[in-house]
């Protein structure tokens, strides 16, 4: 039963991630960090970029959870670990592969979701300076978003 209890923890912590990535993102990267933000939205030479060391901002508290939580068997906080591990998984291969393909990994998706998700980058991507903005999320799409994406590929397929 406790596995159960770990489990949901984990997934728990995960869609809270999803608010923390946006607050985290519409108030402190388009807030008083912009300067490690800006060149996400000003796109400058080089594979690496400032924003990257967003990155660490979350990857330290999920490696603090896991390790403090399993040296000292205490498994809810390890699990708060992994549910923030598992979070920024998913958020390097949604947002750095799938959507910026800064690698060249899952480039044509014909999945509603997947390319609602694209487009609502994208729109975020339009505003250059850090005051201006929307959608801040990354898994949560606004509903407009998937229902043009599902237009689009309807549309497809009967061009085909």
């Amino acid at each position: 039963m406790e596995l159960v209890l770990y489990l949901f923890i984990v997934i728990a912590t995960f869609f809270f991630m999803e608010f923390m990535a946006w607050f985290t993102h519409k108030y402190i990267m388009h807030g008083f960090m912009w300067y490690f933000h800006k060149d996400h939205h000003q796109h400058e030479p080089g594979f690496f970029e400032k924003n990257d060391v967003f990155f660490l901002i979350f990857a330290v508290p999920s490696w603090l959870c896991i390790m403090l939580g399993m040296m000292n068997s205490n498994f809810y906080v390890a699990s708060v670990g992994f549910g923030i591990a598992i979070y920024g998984l998913s958020y390097f291969l949604v947002h750095d592969v799938f959507i910026h393909q800064r690698f060249k990994w899952f480039r044509n998706s014909k999945n509603s979701y997947l390319l609602a998700l694209r487009k609502a980058h994208k729109i975020h991507h339009k505003h250059l300076g850090k005051e201006e903005g929307e959608v801040f999320g990354m898994l949560i799409v606004p509903l407009k978003y998937y229902k043009e994406a599902r237009r689009v590929l309807a549309n497809k397929k009967s061009m085909s």
